[in-house]
């Protein structure tokens, strides 16, 4: 991916919906281990802040372009695995099913910005 200014640009702005999503998971984490337990989530104690610091990391390869590849893979892996099981809006009523979709599909455009990120990257490393 070349560092012209509107791939510069979309990454900047990708990363920073990123960043706030992993330090608001941080600032939050004793809400967000609640909710994981709740889910059922197993080790949701070890796992959030771990998954979290995964999305911060991830996040900082992509914003930087430093391991392109494994930043948008661990992107895809972090929003494959927390997005059915914690925004699983289709057994759920009223607002919270509304809020939960919302987030659902916020995060299947993420997956999708990542998949086009990993082919990037791919064509980058090629030549």
């Amino acid at each position: 991916m070349s560092d012209d200014a509107p791939s510069a640009l979309g990454r900047a702005l990708y990363s920073g919906i990123l960043a706030y999503m992993a330090l608001d998971g941080f600032k939050n984490n004793d809400k967000r281990v609640a909710v994981a337990e709740e889910k059922g989530v197993p080790a949701p104690e070890v796992l959030v802040p771990f998954v979290t610091g995964m999305l911060f990391v991830a996040n900082l390869g992509i914003l930087l372009w430093k391991y392109p590849r494994a930043s948008a893979g661990a992107l895809i892996v972090f929003f494959l695995g927390t997005t059915p099981s914690i925004h699983n809006f289709w057994t759920m009523e009223g607002q919270q099913r509304q809020s939960n979709k919302i987030n659902f599909l916020k995060n299947l455009a993420l997956i999708g910005g990542a998949i086009v990120l990993l082919e990037q990257a791919e064509e980058s490393s090629d030549a």
